[in-house]
């Protein structure tokens, strides 16, 4: 890895809206930016016909807002390539990224960024037709269905406003629906439009058991969930919209802390459990999945991405660097006692003819160090030999004590 072409200060993982954003706040800021996506840049936004809740837009389509967005990140000089990102060695001082198609790239911070794709009943018959009859999005596929009749599977608000669209091209699309009749998961607006659209009709307290055909869709099985009634309705299209689950299987041996479902854990900053990675949009644990919280979490992290890039930097060239050994001086600058030990730590220095570079870290803005070294009370003073940890000194005010700590 010994070409800097391949060596980048930031690389995102996913190129949706939240890595995106990462991306605009990241170029902005001047650090060497890298958009790794395996698909078209967008991601599951694409597949939006009409987003009316992001700011500033009445109404807008996802694929518009979306180019959008590249294009503001490309205008600060961001880099985008098309590939998917295989493996991802994260326990290294700057990240190895590795791709499908055998590029290596090394960056001094990584944003994860890869979303999630739709979750899979695994009934019979659904992965036989895929695309033969079988679909996960409708502003890719509705047009095949065309004066057909298609059968939507869930109720939330991706089924119910992806069941809306289907209806512009099918001639019927029935709605196999858990709950009770007239209980949908969807938003009140979708639920008062889809209830009153004439070409929409719903299957209530209802399952999908089997997919029906030879070698195209031409039917469902229908499960009455109350009655135990199994029926066949015929059909052309199945479109599924169950749920959701994040794109992390690559990060499995990575050691980051992922969840059960596979969601990565973060804190306020996107902060995930490896020190200089961070985790954003729908591929982490969070309460709303929308454009809008994705474009939060992405200027969140990259941020934050940015300020522990400047302390790395900072760390590397003023301490790994350093010829003479160095005491690291952790203090609370607000604090008169911490300015207080500052002063003496300095004069002592000065009577031991200068032994030791004293660097001073002021918590309230170097956060990143302060996990580093796992530093909990202050003043603390840790010594350094050649960027190792030699002991930590004992907090004393007695200027021959401290003498005798540091000779």
């Amino acid at each position: 890895m010994g070409d800097m072409t391949n060596s980048y200060d930031l690389i995102i993982i996913g190129g949706g809206p939240a890595g995106l954003s990462a991306a605009i706040y990241g170029g902005r800021a001047k650090l060497k930016t890298l958009v790794i996506n395996k698909g078209v840049v967008g991601g599951l936004v694409n597949t939006t016909r009409e987003i009316v809740n992001y700011p500033g837009y009445e109404q807008i389509s996802g694929p518009e807002l979306m180019k959008k967005f590249k294009k503001h990140a490309e205008s600060f000089g961001v880099e985008f390539l098309r590939d998917e990102v295989v493996d991802a060695d994260l326990s290294l001082r700057e990240k190895l990224i590795t791709t499908k198609k055998g590029k290596q790239f090394l960056a001094k911070a990584v944003i994860i960024a890869c979303g999630s794709e739709p979750r899979l009943l695994n009934i019979p018959g659904e992965k036989r037709f895929q695309g033969s009859g079988v679909a996960y999005c409708a502003t890719c596929d509705a047009e095949f269905f065309e004066g057909e009749h298609v059968v939507v599977i869930g109720s939330g608000d991706q089924a119910i406003e992806e069941g809306m669209y289907i209806t512009k091209f099918a001639s019927r699309v029935t709605v196999i629906v858990l709950h009770d009749e007239g209980i949908l998961d969807c938003n009140k607006l979708s639920r008062e439009r889809a209830l009153n659209n004439n070409k929409m009709e719903f299957i209530w307290n209802s399952t999908i058991e089997e997919v029906l055909g030879t070698e195209n869709v031409e039917g469902v099985k229908i499960k009455n969930l109350k009655t135990g009634n199994i029926e066949e309705i015929k059909c052309q299209g199945v479109f599924f919209f169950v749920g959701m689950v994040p794109s992390t299987n690559f990060l499995k041996n990575s050691g980051l802390e992922i969840d059960s479902r596979g969601y990565i854990s973060v804190n306020e900053l996107m902060k995930t459990s490896i020190e200089g990675v961070y985790a954003i949009g729908d591929n982490r644990v969070k309460y709303l999945r929308q454009v809008v919280s994705a474009a939060g979490d992405g200027a969140t992290a990259a941020v934050a991405a940015e300020h522990y890039i400047e302390e790395m930097n900072d760390f590397n060239d003023n301490i790994l660097k350093s010829k003479k050994r160095v005491l690291l001086l952790f203090v609370d600058v607000l604090a008169n006692e911490n300015l207080e030990f500052r002063t003496l730590l300095e004069s002592v220095n000065r009577e031991l003819v200068d032994d030791y570079r004293i660097i001073e870290i002021d918590i309230a803005t170097k956060k990143n160090l302060l996990v580093k070294y796992n530093v909990r009370t202050v003043p603390e003073v840790i010594l350094l030999e050649h960027g190792k940890e030699i002991k930590r000194l004992k907090y004393t005010m007695d200027k021959e004590q401290l003498k005798n700590e540091l000779s």
